[in-house]
């Protein structure tokens, strides 16, 4: 069963949570990382991402950048300021976007059940994403970035969590991008109540976003367990912080795909070639209606696209509608075969809408674009217990959990 554990949040004062929330940081690059913290000195991007504040071209993973990170953290915690909850809490965490809330439970998640996968994953990590991780967590001893996890609904923990979200609020704001964040403290009696649920009543959570994260998270307690001949399992360096969201409350939008070039085709023998597999027809709708389905833009014109062999029949993996794209037409007709590691293909997460595809073909930076239909939350947690792995770029989850609202120390 899932672990779940409450833990005293360093957090910062409610009148300056605004300025300190920040996106994640691996959802921007440097350039917009500083914009976005432009003016603001208690951003939470100036430890998530130091080099912003350091000459231009330095090396993202050298050690100034990681000493930075620390300096600025502690700069952080002096100057929000960033204090330790007086209890051990579980918090419960509301994002409003377009008029749409989801609701979960920040916690602190067992680094064992990650590596037991009790938190099951569904994409492979890269080394140098871990390494990068991991010495952040390291150097500032500190989860400061949440792990998005989804697990079954329980009616039980849903009923503690309603009951929850009618008191006021710990904090509440709108971040610049319209989404508005609330938190609440469970109590230490509710958490314990909620956390006892997870272990007798949540076989299992998963990984929505932030396999990094976790991957860090579990090498961090690994070190640390070397280093602690008294090692117990019960210390703080067990846990991670998490965000975990009842499955009803998640919304997974598409993730698009543009390619830069025909691979050598034109236009004309490219439909050709999508026409011996796919049915093609001209159309002025850019999302597709159903699972199995896309659309396409090429040459200012959407087409919609329908496999004319049967999907169903292929393995769980085969099927995603991700995977029929790839197998059947960027691979063999557009050549990409690793699409991890192809500079010729671009992802585009579906908050931007397919107008950012027409933008990208019409403007030249891409020759042709689809777009998809989203990957289902059932389809997602399916290939997680089948353990198997879901080809890379397959969900896009909305709205982003925000870092630095609580953050997770631990000694070591």
């Amino acid at each position: 069963m899932a672990i779940f554990e409450l833990f005293q949040g360093m957090m910062p004062k409610p009148e300056n949570v605004a300025q300190v929330a920040a996106v994640p940081y691996d959802v921007v690059n440097t350039e917009e990382a500083a914009e976005l913290a432009k003016g603001n000195p208690l951003s939470f991007l100036r430890v998530s991402r130091p080099e912003i504040e350091m000459e231009p071209g330095i090396d993202l993973h050298s050690d100034p950048v990681y000493a930075k990170a620390v300096f600025n953290f502690r700069r952080l915690i002096a100057e929000a300021p960033l204090e330790y909850d007086p209890e051990p809490n579980l918090y419960v965490y509301s994002l409003k976007m377009d008029g749409r809330t989801q609701v979960g439970i920040v916690g602190g998640a067992s680094a064992e059940d990650y590596d037991n996968n009790v938190i099951k994953k569904h994409e492979k990590t890269r080394k140098d994403k871990e390494d990068d991780r991991a010495r952040h967590v390291m150097e500032l001893r500190s989860h400061t970035g949440p792990v998005f996890l989804t697990y079954r609904d329980n009616d039980k923990i849903n009923a503690i969590v309603k009951e929850i979200c009618t008191e006021t609020p710990y904090f509440s704001f709108v971040a610049p991008d319209g989404i508005e964040h609330k938190l609440w403290k469970t109590g230490t009696e509710r958490g314990r109540q909620i956390s006892e649920l997870f272990r007798k009543e949540v076989p299992c959570m998963y990984i929505a976003d932030g396999h990094h994260r976790a991957a860090s998270a579990s090498r961090a307690k690994a070190q640390c367990m070397a280093r602690n001949p008294m090692h117990s399992g019960a210390e703080d360096y067990n846990f991670f912080l998490a965000v975990t969201f009842p499955a009803s409350e998640l919304k997974i939008l598409p993730y698009n795909r543009v390619v830069k070039d025909l691979n050598g085709l034109t236009a004309e023998a490219f439909l050709d070639k999508l026409a011996e597999k796919f049915t093609v027809e001209k159309t002025s709708d850019p999302a597709p209606e159903k699972s199995g389905t896309f659309r396409m833009y090429l040459g200012k014109q959407w087409y919609a696209l329908a496999p004319k062999f049967d999907t169903a029949s292929l393995g769980v993996i085969e099927r995603l509608d991700v995977s029929v794209l790839q197998d059947n037409v960027l691979a063999p007709l557009l050549g990409i075969g690793d699409p991890r590691t192809d500079k010729r293909i671009d992802f585009v997460g579906g908050i931007r809408g397919t107008g950012e595809l027409e933008r990208l073909v019409d403007g030249g930076k891409a020759e042709v674009a689809f777009s998809m239909y989203a990957t289902t939350l059932d389809q997602l947690m399916d290939i997680a217990d089948a353990g198997e792995i879901m080809p890379p770029k397959s969900t896009w989850f909305e709205p982003k959990l925000r870092d630095g609202l609580v953050v997770h120390n631990f000694k070591c």
